[in-house]
């Protein structure tokens, strides 16, 4: 009985051993971030993004321009005049608030850049990582960039700088 158990503890083990040499971790925002292509792709999509927001804020200055006028000519206005003046105002805002959403949701135009962008760069470090995987008989992939549970990876099995010379072929 004793040596069927051992048998079995021996042969888990063994597995164990065989199946763990069979990946490799990676830290894809450093293989990024070694892209000159992706340090462009984001330099200009932050710069984009500077660009709309201040006109957003210009917007939005404005509004808040046009209400402040309101305001301090409110009591002397009449009924009618202040509420088309509010009318506009909301009108205004409304139009400021599609156009914020327009630009920077997840359907906007940031968005769509971003992936215009990003994608063909993701696309081409992606198929480095599987064919490195391939040619190297691994069978999976970790990646501790998005892993904020991986408490350790010891440096024989990350292997971040040989996917960063692959893409530098």
């Amino acid at each position: 009985m004793k040596r069927i158990i051992l048998t079995a503890l021996f042969a888990l083990t063994t597995l164990g051993i065989a199946s763990a040499q069979s990946y490799f971790v990676i830290d894809s925002e450093k293989v990024f971030k070694s892209l000159d292509s992706y340090n462009n792709a984001i330099t200009e999509l932050d710069n984009l993004a500077k660009q709309y927001q201040a006109e957003v804020d210009n917007r939005f200055k404005s509004i808040e321009s046009l209400y402040n006028n309101y305001m301090a000519q409110k009591a002397s206005l009449s009924a009618s005049t202040r509420a088309t003046i509010e009318k506009q105002i909301l009108e205004k805002e409304e139009a400021a608030q599609k156009f914020q959403q327009e630009i920077f949701g997840e359907e906007g135009t940031l968005m769509k850049r971003r992936i215009e962008l990003i994608k063909p760069i993701q696309t081409k470090v992606f198929a480095a990582i599987e064919a490195y995987a391939k040619a190297n008989g691994y069978d999976l992939v970790l990646d501790k960039a998005s892993n904020t549970s991986m408490l350790y990876v010891g440096d024989k099995v990350d292997h971040t700088a040989q996917i960063i010379e692959e893409l530098k072929k």
